[in-house]
């Protein structure tokens, strides 16, 4: 665990009553802080791969002032949100911001789930730091959940090992619901509101939303979201836990035993084998820069958490039962292979009866003209973009209240560098850790673009509306207008709502994508 260094003034919290025990923090700036409170036992020896366990009551006051470590893997050396901790196996902690003053009604929940494409991540960046929505009235809780083969893996002997009702395989997934539980049962002792808490993930985080909303283990456990940069028509995999899918992908299984054999473990001693393996040995390398590796399942349709994608549920208007608001930012993430020209570029389309001029004037509308970009943004809009307005238009289709934007802005020091605001840019803005995040290169138009995305943010949060005094108004999404909230590159004053400048593109990404 990481020693935090706090400011002279800290002093010890208050100690709160857990179901599990008492914990006590500290607390700065009129804020109460509590780190690394276990909500479950270590998944270690017979409990790795297993469903999060019930946490052993404690005697005593369990000491809550540092970060519980992330959850163990090999940390993403360009990560935007670097970890605070070292890695480790023992590593379901949680973390809660609540005002120090107490209310006599009890305060909103904003619950984080961080990105890293379910192999990397954790809740120890101070990016994530929760403060400036604690001083905005909210109780705010991160959590760790686990990645990589230690989140998501399969095997035949796991398969028949007894474990009663416990689903199989998504053990990331059920950290994030044990995780939810344990707010539902405890935030009252911190002065929340167990009846009005909002989940806001981003990336991997804004998938497992969609996973949250759609999965039978977690109806009623949060009534609001904010999904950044989270997809919304099919999972991050398309995987089954037992068998080959229909498009041929191996199993989750197939995908563990091959991983069991390159430290030549088989047999029907194989499960013990695999528990024996260092956490060095099943992390094996895995990044972001990895994740492919063939040896490594990610998410699966297990039939138990995850039993249909998330297109499947919202094309019949199911499980769009809260508000929502979504939204990607202009220069996404894709996994696009080098192009050397735009009839490579536009590959994908190649079976499709559509005029391949027509689709490189529709991104060259955009200013997307060069080959390996358009490639670029095809891979990303197929990704990213096009899945979170098709989430859109039909939460609106189903009378669901939602709210879309673009996160436009790049931070002045990096303006001519980028061109576009890069996945996961929007992070700092939403949680008003800018100065944290850029410090000293930090302008006075990047911290205005941070204002206002933050009280947006907190105003959903409190009330299920972005819209506040002093504010641009933030329509609600419509299908037939597809208006967003556009954050600008141009800074806060700019940020106005706009119909979406890339819809004809989008439309013949449509084209490409899994139909429900």
């Amino acid at each position: 665990m990481s020693s935090i260094a706090f400011s002279s003034g800290a002093t010890p919290s208050p100690i709160t009553e857990t179901e599990s025990g008492q914990v006590q923090g500290i607390t700065q700036e009129g804020i109460n802080i509590y780190r690394g409170i276990p909500f479950a036992e270590p998944p270690l020896g017979p409990l790795r791969w297993r469903a999060p366990q019930p946490k052993t009551p404690w005697s005593g006051i369990y000491q809550a002032t540092e970060f519980s470590h992330d959850c163990m893997q090999k940390p993403f050396p360009s990560d935007a949100a670097p970890l605070g901790t070292e890695p480790n196996e023992d590593c379901l902690g949680l973390n809660v911001w609540a005002p120090k003053s107490r209310t006599e009604k009890p305060l909103p929940v904003m619950v984080w789930i961080y990105g890293g494409g379910f192999v990397n991540g954790g809740s120890s960046t101070p990016i994530y730091d929760g403060q400036a929505f604690a001083q905005n009235d909210i109780i705010v809780v991160s959590f760790n959940y686990r990645v990589g083969r230690f989140g998501f893996f399969a095997h035949p002997a796991l398969s028949a090992e007894p474990h009663g009702d416990e689903p199989l395989g998504n053990y990331g997934f059920m950290d994030q619901i044990a995780a939810l539980k344990w707010v539902k049962n405890n935030i009252h002792q911190f002065g929340g509101d167990a009846n009005n808490i909002t989940l806001v993930g981003e990336s991997a985080g804004g998938f497992s939303i969609h996973t949250l909303l759609t999965s039978p283990l977690s109806q009623g456990l949060f009534q609001r979201a904010i999904i950044q940069s989270g997809g919304g028509r099919i999972g991050m995999n398309q995987r089954l836990i037992d068998k080959m899918n229909d498009q041929g992908v191996p199993s989750a299984e197939q995908i563990g035993e091959n991983f069991a054999k390159r430290f030549n473990i088989q047999g029907q001693d194989a499960l013990e084998a695999l528990r024996q393996l260092s956490a060095e040995k099943v992390t094996s390398g895995l990044n972001m820069n990895s994740m492919g590796d063939p040896t490594y399942s990610g998410p699966m349709l297990d039939g138990k958490l995850v039993v249909k994608q998330p297109q499947d549920y919202y094309v019949k208007g199911e499980r769009l039962s809260v508000p929502l608001m979504m939204g990607t930012t202009d220069f996404e993430i894709g996994f696009a292979g080098p192009v050397d020209s735009m009839s490579d570029a536009l590959e994908p389309f190649a079976e499709l009866e559509v005029d391949q001029k027509k689709i490189a004037k529709a991104y060259a509308d955009n200013g997307v003209t060069k080959p390996q970009d358009v490639a670029q943004r095809i891979a990303s809009d197929a990704l990213m973009v096009e899945p979170t307005r098709y989430a859109l238009r039909v939460a609106d289709e189903h009378n669901q209240t939602v709210y879309g934007y673009r996160f436009a802005y790049v931070t002045e020091s990096e303006k001519e560098a980028w061109p576009g605001a890069f996945h996961a840019t929007d992070i700092p803005y939403a949680f008003n850790t800018v100065a944290t995040r850029y410090g000293e290169k930090l302008s006075s138009e990047d911290q205005a673009m941070a204002d206002l995305v933050h009280q947006y943010w907190v105003n959903f949060i409190k009330y299920g509306n972005p819209n506040g005094d002093d504010l641009p108004t933030w329509q609600p999404y419509d299908g037939q207008q597809d208006n967003l909230m556009w954050f600008s590159n141009q800074g806060a004053k700019e940020s106005v709502m706009r119909t979406d400048p890339w819809n004809e593109r989008l439309d013949y990404i449509k084209l490409l994508q899994p139909q429900p």
